[in-house]
């Protein structure tokens, strides 16, 4: 799926030494050219209808161009002092380098890693000093060690809220927006967005994002 994106443009953490990042669908231009592989596949498969895949394709790059640039839009008006996004587990890097939001989290590429805790610790100091608004759990990951992190903030003084449940390893229900990749993204650029104090439509790009059931703002930080 990955090979026209070359070793060079492809994560590789230190823990996870021989092996790459896998979550690339988290950057859509990305993902975009994972879309050509697959219609060349079918295409090869099935030549007859090989000019109907590359049309269908095209149309879906379309889209895909639409909600990278949503996304890229969403997130610039998160302001710079608040705009980190702290959440369960290393699934946002490529999110993170394509746009332009640096990174924490709990634990690392593998959920089954379990988090130390002094590892939670560190990251309590981290979310206190910079006063960070909101911090998130994800679909596919246990809440706890986000819970545990929020009541340790709580502990150092500062009220760090959980700003929503992100999608990573998992999409949302089938049939639903959010079990598409298109509302994946949506949903998570949206969710981050508002919860870190940027402006994003609260339905989302398309109008199809059930409300978030918590929509307090984010604290103003002090952090200059």
């Amino acid at each position: 799926m990955t090979h026209k994106l070359g070793e060079p443009f492809l994560l590789q953490p230190p823990e996870f030494e021989g092996h790459f990042d896998p979550h690339v669908w988290m950057d859509i231009t990305a993902w975009s050219q994972c879309v050509d592989v697959v219609a060349d596949a079918m295409a090869a498969h099935d030549p007859e209808h090989a000019d109907d895949y590359r049309r269908r394709a095209d149309d879906y790059q379309l889209q895909l161009a639409e909600m990278d640039d949503y996304v890229r839009q969403s997130i610039s008006t998160i302001p710079k002092k608040r705009r980190w996004l702290v959440t369960a587990h290393d699934a946002f890097g490529y999110f993170s380098r394509a746009y332009k939001i640096p990174t924490r989290s709990v634990q690392g590429i593998s959920t089954d890693s379990e988090a130390a805790v002094d590892d939670i610790n560190q990251l309590v100091s981290f979310i206190t000093e910079r006063k960070i608004a909101a911090i998130f759990v994800e679909s596919s990951v246990n809440p706890k060690n986000i819970t545990a992190i929020v009541e340790g903030c709580k502990q150092a003084n500062w009220d760090v809220r959980i700003g929503g449940k992100l999608f990573s390893d998992a999409m949302g229900a089938p049939g639903s927006y959010t079990g598409t990749y298109l509302g994946m993204m949506d949903h998570n650029a949206t969710t981050i967005t508002r919860a870190l104090g940027g402006t994003a439509p609260e339905t989302g790009k398309h109008g199809k994002l059930k409300p978030q059931l918590e929509t307090r703002e984010a604290p103003e930080s002090t952090i200059p």
